[in-house]
């Protein structure tokens, strides 16, 4: 099943306006495209419970795939994650969410 894009807005020195979020689709998740100088901003609209976010490292090491990466989100809280070494992610970060509560911003450095 494909994952929900997100769109990667470059910062640049003239600036630019806020980005739209995406809303986090915990059915079909998330991919990014990856050149290993992305920050994902993650917003929890949630005022009751932290959310988490997983983010899905490509691979195997001797046969196990290698453990995601998980961070939590605290409730009406918001935390710039990143950047993602292509090495270590690839070049489409793949990103689950568990909540349509979190909001994704991807930004480009």
């Amino acid at each position: 099943m494909p994952r929900t894009a997100v769109p990667v807005t470059a910062i640049t020195r003239a600036g630019v306006a806020a980005p739209t979020e995406t809303t986090g689709d915990p059915t079909n998740n998330h991919a990014i495209p990856n050149n290993g100088r992305m920050v994902l901003l993650v917003r929890n609209s949630g005022s009751t419970v932290a959310r988490t976010i997983t983010l899905r490292l490509p691979g195997i090491t001797d046969g196990q795939a290698i453990t995601p990466r998980t961070v939590s989100v605290p409730q009406s809280s918001s935390r710039y994650i990143g950047p993602f070494p292509t090495g270590d992610y690839g070049s489409s970060l793949h990103v689950d969410v568990d909540n349509a509560e979190l909001k994704l911003i991807a930004l480009g450095i």
